[in-house]
């Protein structure tokens, strides 16, 4: 039988060879690339598991660091408020809850404040309402940035315990200058009483008794300011709160100052550029420091001398008085005691004066500070905190 002519020839004995090598080859390869693979697998299948378990391991670790923190906030004393980008609630620790009275979460922090807290003279410090308690609040930034952490602290105690000790001070310092005070009291008796003498003299002229009563009167006048100045710097001038706007003051003080001022010839400016600031505290106790300012300003100028009082508000919300004078100046050596109790300069002085501006500066949350250039003038500055009317 005839073999089709387009049949292949069969393969000769070194072609089989070949393909059977290079089948081999191939074999060879893939049995080699398997073996790395399976490697690489459990390679990998190591790694995994020493990744899932620093997972867990941090997780784990995350739970109980959140637990921990969960269980401090829980305990902490201060009340810690979280805020959203928005300024809502979102948390409060229970000692926030005890100082605010009421849960909050979901509220506006705004709507909080106005229903529970009310100001006070001093920055980021505030009283829960319908009570004598004092809070003062700090802010931070949520490391997210999306809101703000908000930290409440009663420091009722502390200002009690600050109280008692700037008291004990003033009772210390009236003690230690008991011996002055003495004098400064009975100098002006005495001539009350020598004056008050002349007047049983029948046969005194009306004149004369007219100078004796108004000299009488005088000495009299003096020690009551005397005895009035003691109990404010003992009390520390703390009175009534009340919201102020600065131009009234200023008006309240110009109208008491002005005459004096006049009757002495004395140029007397006012000044206000305060563009309707207000101020927390008590009117009396800042108008008589304003006052005793300017009284000073007056008796250290010569006729004709100059004083002004000027009141402006600054950027970073205070509201700056104050009074300048063309008078004689201080001596650095004065400046440095001028604020002590009873140091005073003037024989007629009682030494409280500026010692009760100080003190009432300080419980409105404020500061003062002095400039002085000898035979040139001086400046006294007062810096109070503004509120919002």
């Amino acid at each position: 039988m005839m073999m089709p002519s387009h049949s292949r020839p069969p393969s000769s004995p070194q072609e089989l060879q070949q393909a059977f090598a290079l089948f081999n080859q191939v074999s060879e390869q893939l049995t080699s690339a398997y073996a790395e693979l399976q490697v690489k697998v459990e390679q990998l299948t190591q790694e995994l598991a020493v990744a899932n378990g620093e997972l867990r391991r941090q997780y784990e670790e995350k739970e109980a660091l959140s637990q921990r923190l969960a269980h401090l906030l829980s305990a902490l004393p201060g009340g810690v408020v979280v805020l959203d980008v928005a300024g809502s609630v979102e948390e409060a620790n229970p000692a926030a809850l005890r100082l605010l009275g009421s849960p909050v979460a979901g509220e506006r922090w705004g709507e909080v404040v106005e229903r529970t807290l009310a100001l006070t003279p001093v920055p980021g410090e505030w009283m829960l309402k319908n009570s004598e308690r004092r809070i003062s609040i700090s802010a931070s930034a949520r490391e997210s940035g999306n809101g703000e952490i908000l930290l409440l602290q009663d420091v009722t105690d502390a200002y009690m315990m600050e109280a008692q000790l700037q008291r004990h001070k003033r009772l210390s310092a009236m003690g230690e200058m008991a011996a002055a005070l003495a004098h400064q009291l009975r100098t002006p008796l005495a001539a009350a009483l020598l004056y008050t003498s002349h007047l049983a003299n029948d046969s005194l002229a009306a004149e004369d008794r007219m100078r004796f009563s108004d000299k009488a009167l005088g000495r009299l006048r003096h020690l009551e300011n005397l005895i009035k100045d003691m109990l404010v710097f003992v009390r520390g001038g703390r009175s009534a709160q009340e919201t102020i706007t600065v131009a009234s003051l200023l008006g309240e003080v110009q109208q008491v100052m002005e005459p004096q001022m006049a009757q002495h010839e004395m140029h007397f400016e006012v000044r206000d550029a305060s563009a309707g600031a207000c101020l927390l505290g008590s009117r009396e106790a800042l108008a008589g420091a304003l006052n005793n300012l300017l009284a000073n300003a007056m008796q250290a100028c010569r006729t004709h001398g100059r004083v002004s009082l000027s009141a402006k508000t600054d950027a970073g919300g205070w509201v700056i008085f104050r009074v300048t004078d063309t008078g004689r100046g201080i001596p650095q050596t004065v400046q440095e005691r001028l604020f002590e109790p009873f140091f005073t300069t003037r024989t007629e002085g009682t030494g409280l004066g500026l010692a009760i501006v100080r003190e009432v500066t300080q419980i409105h949350g404020g500061e003062v500070t002095v400039k002085s250039t000898e035979n040139e003038g001086s400046e006294f500055c007062l810096r109070f905190p503004i509120i919002k009317p």
